[in-house]
């Protein structure tokens, strides 16, 4: 159905990513690929300033790991993984358009209050994708 899927992921939630990689797998066209994206919020820098320096590559590394084991390489389906810093709706739009994705999958909770302010990373996503997105619950 889709040739190339990006699959947002939440490492905070973990088991929803498994979820919509498992789901991104069935809905993937023969000799498709899927890229797995996690973005690290950046920090303000006057709490930034108090962290210690490698924290940040530390986090990284700890993301790159999670996301490895994700991918089973048993599947015969070509999965990648990227990590991304800034903005996470951006930056996942951002990596829709240079991988020229055809489906964006993310997960979405029951929004609560500050949703309604500012708005959910799904919402924005949704609200500007040029390409088809999927959102779990």
């Amino acid at each position: 159905m889709y040739p190339r899927i990006i699959v947002a992921v939440d490492l905070d939630h973990i088991d929803q990513g498994k979820q919509l990689l498992q789901r991104a797998i069935h809905l993937l066209d023969a000799g498709g690929d899927i890229r797995l994206i996690h973005v690290l919020e950046e920090v303000p820098g006057f709490i930034a300033a108090s962290l210690p320096a490698d924290l940040a590559e530390k986090r990284r590394a700890e993301a790159a790991v999670e996301l490895r084991a994700m991918i089973d390489p048993d599947l015969g389906v070509r999965i990648s993984h990227e990590i991304r810093r800034g903005a996470a709706s951006g930056q996942i739009l951002q990596a829709a358009s240079d991988s020229n994705a055809d489906l964006i999958m993310i997960a979405s909770h029951k929004p609560g209050l500050q949703d309604y302010f500012i708005g959910s990373t799904a919402a924005r996503v949704i609200r500007h994708a040029t390409c088809s997105v999927l959102v779990e619950r």
